[in-house]
């Protein structure tokens, strides 16, 4: 089991839509994948249920009350797809756990328990929110590794420096395992010049952390959270499936999964299958 934190703290970059429609893809050729929301906002939880109903244990629930993880994974639409749901309480628990001792390994012990207790799960993404506290360590800690979506823009290597920052204490004193393992650029608009010297300076500064698949603006991606359907489900012909496919191969080829790379490839029909690097070539707008 791989357990991933996509994680920005500037809200608005593409880090819910990655989680989601990365986690769509990696389910759609068979890997059991579990998407937890660790937003109070519940953006992704909107995404893959916008009718829910009262008593519904949550994130919350897992955190504060140490439901077991059993109590709160629910499935989704996706085959392949669970999800553990966030809920308005989630923003008051920062202060509720503030004088509890062990409060960052919360959810590290609690994957563990389920994986002791039989829970088979491929990967786990975690959802974080848009801020650097409680929640966002607690993720860091039970993670193997993290995931930060951007956007090309000036402030975006200030924002991965801070998280850098953050990941090195992590790193130090509470988890010695986590790496940043990618940054994809999201919200990509290839004509502009502001973009690609975003790029280019990512590029220089972390190498190959950088995916070269890049997200293209593309309004079926911001239409699919309104439907309650991923990328792949709303709108399979799109620029937006067609980025989150070139995500999900690249993602595997970086962890060495050779069989499920080929999987991958037919995601989408063969014409709408399109890598990073064309996308930079093209400057591509919405679809």
């Amino acid at each position: 089991m791989t357990t991933i934190a996509v994680i920005n703290q500037k809200g608005g970059v593409g880090k819910t839509t990655t989680a989601v429609n990365l986690g769509a893809g990696l389910a759609r050729i068979g890997k059991k994948v579990l998407l937890i929301d660790f937003d109070p906002q519940a953006n992704l939880t909107s995404h893959l249920e916008p009718e829910t109903g009262d008593g519904r244990l949550s994130t919350y629930d897992l955190l504060r009350s140490r439901k077991a993880l059993s109590d709160v994974v629910r499935p989704t639409s996706e085959a392949n797809l669970f999800l553990v749901p966030s809920s308005a309480d989630l923003a008051g628990v920062e202060l509720e756990l503030a004088a509890e001792i062990g409060r960052e390994t919360i959810l590290r012990d609690q994957l563990a328990r389920a994986w002791v207790a039989g829970a088979r799960f491929d990967y786990v993404l975690v959802d974080c929110p848009p801020s650097l506290g409680l929640l966002a360590i607690n993720a860091l800690v039970a993670a193997d590794e993290a995931l930060v979506p951007i956007q090309a823009e000036f402030f975006a290597l200030q924002g991965i420096s801070r998280f850098v920052e953050v990941q090195g204490l992590v790193q130090s004193r509470l988890n010695g395992a986590l790496r940043l393992a990618g940054i994809v650029i999201c919200l990509w608009r290839g004509q502009a010049n502001l973009s690609r010297e975003v790029r280019e300076e990512v590029q220089n500064v972390f190498g190959d952390v950088l995916y070269e698949t890049v997200i293209r603006q593309n309004v079926k991606l911001a239409e699919a959270p309104s439907a309650a359907r991923t990328i792949f489900a709303h709108a399979p012909d799109s620029n937006g499936a067609a980025d989150y496919a070139a995500l999900t191969q690249e993602f595997l080829r970086r962890h060495d999964d050779a069989l499920a790379v080929a999987a991958a490839a037919h995601l989408l029909a063969p014409e709408g299958s399109v890598q990073g690097a064309e996308h930079l070539e093209t400057g591509a707008g919405p679809a």
